[in-house]
């Protein structure tokens, strides 16, 4: 199948359609308006098939977490999304396989109100780009490099589910039932946390997504906001599929270490703590407290029912060049 023939079949229309999107797919360039008195905010992430999803992955999933990362890439920045646009490189036509993928990634795109407005399809290895950008009202950005010693550290939803997810399709550890089908959805179907970013916008001080791991993203605002942090791993917040599924300490390695949770970690200061309930109230999401941030530049010190806990050789996932 010819390129123009592939994008005019499979990209050009069924996904949502915005009125800010003046020429879409089908020129050399797409065309947007911005909003008055917002400011933009692109993100890119490329996901490559053996290194960011399993070759076998269902493809319906694998474009829906190609979104679903980039999507939660703004909502770590507060920024309400509207557009992406796709590089998708393939090793062939398979018009099953291409059918699920945009079913996966118009799913996702109408649910935000999100629209594909370009890209570019090659022939090569499995692997897709995507580029998202939203809108942010001028000075209200999450940042991570505004944290400050004192501020309570937060986190949205459980963690590590998506770690034990992977685990369980790759035969590592076993699992049945609901808790096995719904620790396997948090690894293939990923929720971007878009409301609260956007929710926590006044509130938090500093803010990032848990893509790579709990300690290896927490350490990136420690590192540019010179701070340390004092993590409680009694008070990490742990699904029912996952003390169902592995020991207590296996789970608090998986909720420290394991990627792609792409829940939200932020920071709040003590004069903000009682409004955050508030701010959350309406995006059903719910955040734990799980420590407090400290002076010492960079350190992390963990803590089990108040007693010194042993950290992780690995804090996360990290691309080796």
């Amino acid at each position: 199948m010819k390129e123009f023939d592939l994008i005019g079949r499979y990209f050009h229309s069924g996904g949502h359609q915005r009125k800010d999107v003046i020429v879409g797919i089908g020129d050399d360039c797409a065309v947007t308006q911005i909003p008055e008195n917002q400011q933009l905010a692109v993100t890119t992430d490329t996901l490559i098939g053996g290194v960011h999803f399993l070759m076998d992955a269902p493809a319906k999933s694998v474009a829906y977490k190609a979104v679903a990362v980039n999507l939660s890439d703004l909502a770590a920045m507060g920024a309400e999304p509207a557009w992406i646009s796709l590089s998708l490189s393939l090793p062939e036509v398979e018009s099953a396989w291409l059918e699920d993928f945009v079913s996966g990634l118009y799913e996702l795109t109408r649910f935000y109100s999100v629209q594909l407005i370009g890209g570019d399809t090659v022939r090569g290895p499995l692997a897709m780009t995507i580029t998202a950008q939203g809108f942010i009202p001028p000075g209200t950005q999450l940042r991570r490099d505004q944290a400050k010693p004192g501020d309570w550290v937060y986190v949205t939803g459980s963690l590590g589910d998506a770690g034990a997810g992977l685990d369980i399709l790759k035969g590592e550890i076993d699992a049945s039932g609901e808790a096995r089908e719904f620790l396997i959805k948090r690894h293939l179907y990923p929720t971007p946390r878009v409301a609260a970013g956007t929710s926590l916008r006044r509130i938090a001080n500093a803010c990032i997504d848990v893509s790579d791991g709990l300690l290896a993203d927490l350490s990136h605002i420690l590192t540019t906001s010179k701070c340390g942090a004092t993590i409680h791993v009694d008070r990490l917040p742990l699904s029912r599929g996952m003390k169902e599924t592995v020991t207590d300490e296996q789970a608090i390695a998986y909720a420290l270490s394991a990627g792609d949770d792409y829940e939200l970690i932020f920071t709040v200061s003590e004069e903000q703590k009682g409004n955050l309930e508030t701010s959350l109230s309406s995006t059903n999401v719910k955040a734990t407290c799980i420590g407090q941030l400290t002076g010492n530049t960079g350190q992390i010190d963990l803590k089990h029912n108040d007693q010194r806990y042993h950290l992780p050789e690995q804090f996360g996932f990290e691309h080796q060049f």
